[in-house]
C-alpha cells in the first residue's frame, strides 16, 4: 500500500467513524444482547419443512416405523434453534437496556417457541390444502409430491404460514426475516401479517406481492405478477404517514386473479369473481364478476404484423 493509498483509506475510516455519519444506520449492541442470524433462521425453516413434509427435505430417509423418532429429533433441534433466534429478536427490539430483563425475555422465548411448535400440526393441515389446490389447479403437475418438492409457490407459502404463526403469537422481527427469505428465494413477496385462508395457490408466482393487511379467503388462486397493494398513505397532522390501518384488498372465496393484475387499496373483490390479466383495480368488485381489459373491436394490421 502506497502512502497515497494509505491516506485515502485512513480518511475513509475517519469519515465512517463520525457519529453523524453512522447514527441513523447503526444498531447499538447492548451487553449480552444477541443479533438474529440468517443462517440459523435458514436451519429453522428447513427443519420446519422437514417436520411438516416428512421425507421431502433433509438427508434422512423416513419410514413408518421411524417417523416418530425422525420428527422428534428434528423438533428438538427446532426448539433449541428457535428459542435462541426469538430471544435475539426480542433483544434486537430493545431500546432501553436498563428495562430489559434477560431472564424474563429468555423465558418468553421459550413460551413463544413451545406455542409455535404446538401449532405445527395445524400448519401442516393447512399447507396440505395448499398443496391440493396447486395440484388440482395445474395440469402440468404429475403428483402432489412434485408440487411439494419442486414448486416455488409452496416454498413461499410454507414460509408465510410459519412466519404468520410466529407473528400471531407475538414474536417480533423473526417473522419478517423468514418471509423475506422466501422473497429472495422465490420472487414471491407475502407479508407475514396478511391473512390467507385455506386451499391457497399461486401459479408460477414470480413477482407476486401481498401486502400486510390483505385478507384472502379460501380457494383463491393468483398468477405471476399479481399485486395486492396499497394506495398512497393518509397523513397525520404532522404530515407523517399513518401506519397500522387497513390499506390492502380483501379477496373473498373462490376468486381467480390472472397475471400482472394490480389491485390497490382497502377494497373488496367479491366471491367467485375472475380478474383478468394486466388490469388495474381500485374500486370494489361485486361477487361473481368477470373483469377483463377492454378489447378494441376494429384492429388494423400492417404488413409487418403491427397494429
Amino acid at each position: 500500500m502506497t502512502t497515497d493509498h494509505f491516506s485515502k483509506v485512513k480518511n475513509a475510516i475517519e469519515e465512517l467513524s463520525q457519529e453523524q455519519s453512522y447514527k441513523s444506520v447503526c444498531h447499538p449492541h447492548f451487553k449480552d444482547h444477541k443479533m438474529p442470524s440468517i443462517s440459523s433462521l435458514e436451519q429453522i425453516v428447513n427443519l420446519s419443512r422437514e417436520i411438516i413434509f416428512p421425507g421431502y427435505y433433509g438427508d434422512s430417509s423416513v419410514r413408518p416405523e421411524s417417523v416418530r423418532y425422525y420428527i422428534g429429533v428434528n423438533t428438538e433441534k427446532l426448539y433449541s434453534l428457535l428459542v435462541e433466534q426469538i430471544f435475539a429478536g426480542l433483544c434486537f427490539m430493545c431500546e432501553a437496556p436498563e428495562r430489559f430483563d434477560l431472564g424474563d425475555k429468555k423465558s418468553l422465548a421459550h413460551d413463544y417457541t413451545s406455542e409455535f411448535i404446538s401449532k405445527l400440526p395445524d400448519i401442516r393441515r393447512v399447507l396440505g390444502t395448499d398443496v391440493e389446490a396447486a395440484f388440482l389447479g395445474d395440469p402440468a403437475a404429475k403428483s402432489k409430491g412434485e408440487v411439494i418438492f419442486c414448486y416455488p409457490a409452496i416454498r413461499a407459502i410454507t414460509n408465510y404460514r410459519i412466519a404468520n404463526a410466529l407473528l400471531t403469537i407475538g414474536v417480533p422481527l423473526i417473522p419478517r426475516m423468514i418471509s423475506e427469505m422466501a422473497h429472495s428465494e422465490t420472487g414471491i413477496d407475502i407479508h407475514p401479517r396478511a391473512t390467507i385462508g385455506e386451499y391457497f395457490s399461486i401459479d408460477h408466482g414470480t413477482g407476486v406481492v401481498i401486502g400486510a393487511t390483505s385478507i384472502i379467503g379460501d380457494n383463491v388462486k393468483l398468477f405471476q405478477g399479481v399485486t395486492l397493494g396499497a394506495k398512497s398513505f393518509p397523513l397525520d397532522e404532522n404530515g407523517n404517514p399513518i401506519k397500522g390501518i387497513p390499506r390492502h384488498p380483501i379477496i373473498e372465496d373462490n376468486v381467480v386473479i390472472y397475471a400482472q393484475a394490480t389491485i390497490l387499496g382497502r377494497i373488496t373483490v367479491g366471491a367467485n369473481s375472475v380478474i383478468g390479466g394486466n388490469v388495474w383495480i381500485t374500486n370494489n368488485v361485486p361477487a361473481s364478476s368477470k373483469i377483463v381489459q377492454f378489447k378494441p373491436r376494429d384492429l388494423v394490421y400492417t404488413d409487418g404484423g403491427g397494429i
